[in-house]
């Protein structure tokens, strides 16, 4: 079992003031995988105190020294590769071919990103004879997900150093690891005392506190839709900024007439990836009414063969969830589902065969599923596909649309039909024919998926306030 029982504050790693011993499970065994000290508000003060400390100097160096810094950060980032992937698969289950590639992977391609936006960004530009200029914010604090633990941490933290802001991170208290490595790596680049803090830590212990401290400027948090609500009117007495991805429930439009062998496999895939643990996974799909009964067939053939496996293991296979109140709440709607009418094509309750242990969930499939049923509004956050009959593509734009989310969604068709689509959904992301994720495009929500947008100069912007010179300077 590892250890993580310090926090790391003002260059130090240091004894929580207050804290408590916190045992993280291995998803797959149902073993202990790590344990860490969750801070307090006390070690948030102290944090505070030095990030504070720290931007009077922090906010002055040239775009040329944080592009230096950024370059050293990714060098020590590349040799802990492994030990990240390591500790994201046993923390929250996620295979170690995808922990060691697409997982930890994606803090090398913020990286880079937020570098080639940070080259070309402009800090300065003239309006007539005044000055329009962009400057650090300040404090920040960043509240970050376990299920994609580096991706969101690194898009959080490279963006806001760039523009030259202190950072206190609070990585979440399932996936510590990943978070106290991400230290040591920003420790060896050289990084200043101060300038990075990481306080280790639950919702109601640090990350309210986080929300609450008056000498916080911003706070940009990514997870689920009830605990962005929470954050918000935390910090709403102090009047921060306050940025935030949170949940989704993304349609996944077949268009009539698609060839389903083309369309399906990688919307499925995306639902897939990660046992279906990621915010903008299509987990709606909508089907004209002539394919229905195909797709049903092709799509239970998909989740049907998917391998569910020991995520210590290589392969293409997908690992449990990554807890078992998580396992619970996906067996609850799977149930409600079927409660409400849905149909099992393939999967459903229970353990997949020859697992009798962690928190392994079946691959499913559910038809006959209509928009206003429970497994349509809410978002499962498991290997679970919900597959919904439409006539008309009004009625698809309808029924893609009529949501209290607005992350992602997903076009598969003619793309002259799809160019007529685009403008009316209501999301932050439309992703049309195998159209992927690009660091250098914003990514954020309408709706109850959130405001702002992280990625490249967008996630740069976030971060920086607007100063207006008006008048002549000499």
């Amino acid at each position: 079992m590892k250890s993580y029982l310090k926090q790391y504050i003002d260059g130090q790693w240091v004894e929580s003031e207050g804290g408590r011993k916190h045992v993280v499970i291995n998803p797959a065994t149902e073993e202990a995988a790590s344990e860490v000290t969750l801070g307090t508000a006390a070690d948030v003060d102290k944090a505070v105190k030095a990030a504070r400390k720290a931007f009077a100097t922090f906010s002055e160096p040239s775009k040329e020294e944080r592009l230096a810094l950024l370059g050293r950060i990714i060098e020590e980032y590349k040799k802990r590769v492994p030990d990240i992937a390591k500790s994201i698969s046993e923390e929250m289950g996620a295979p170690i071919t995808i922990a060691s590639t697409a997982q930890s992977g994606s803090g090398l391609g913020h990286l880079g990103a937020t570098i080639e936006a940070l080259t070309n960004f402009e800090f300065e530009e003239k309006i007539g004879d005044n000055k329009v200029v962009r400057e650090a914010i300040g404090v920040v604090a960043l509240i970050t997900p376990w299920n994609w633990p580096m991706n969101q941490t690194v898009a959080k933290v490279a963006p806001a150093l760039a523009a030259g802001n202190t950072v206190i991170l609070k990585p979440s208290e399932q996936t510590p690891g990943s978070g106290a490595i991400f230290a040591e790596v920003l420790e060896a680049a050289g990084v200043p005392a101060g300038v990075f803090n990481l306080v280790q830590g639950d919702g109601p212990g640090v990350g309210e506190a986080l929300a609450k401290h008056p000498d916080i400027d911003m706070i940009s948090f990514t997870g689920s839709t009830r605990a962005g609500i929470m954050v918000a009117k935390n910090a709403a007495d102090t009047v921060k900024r306050v940025s935030q991805e949170l949940g989704g429930k993304s349609p996944f439009i077949v268009l009539p007439g698609t060839p389903l062998d083309l369309a399906l496999p990688g919307g499925a895939g995306g639902i897939l990836l990660n046992s279906g643990q990621s915010c903008v996974a299509p987990t709606r799909f909508l089907v004209h009414s002539s394919q229905y009964d195909e797709a049903i067939e092709k799509l239970a053939g998909i989740f049907g063969s998917k391998e569910v496996d020991d995520p210590a293991k290589e392969g293409g296979h997908i690992g449990p969830v990554v807890n078992k109140s998580q396992f619970d709440k996906i067996q609850g709607l799977i149930q409600k589902g079927i409660d409400e009418g849905a149909k099992v094509a393939v999967g459903g309750l229970g353990f997949p065969e020859g697992k009798d242990k962690g928190y392994f969930v079946q691959p499913t499939v559910l038809a006959n599923v209509t928009n206003d049923m429970t497994v349509a509004r809410e978002e499962i956050f498991g290997p679970v596909l919900v597959v919904i009959k439409y006539e008309t593509i009004e009625e698809a734009i309808e029924i893609a649309n009529d949501t209290p989310y607005g992350l992602g969604a997903y076009i598969a068709g003619d793309p002259s039909v799809a160019k007529g689509i685009v403008p009316k959904i209501r999301a932050g992301s439309v992703f049309v024919n195998a159209g992927g994720l690009n660091m250098a495009v914003p990514f954020g929500g309408y709706k109850q998926s959130g405001n702002g947008r992280e990625f490249g100069k967008f996630g740069l912007e976030e971060f920086l306030e607007v100063k207006s010179v008006i008048g002549v300077l000499a």
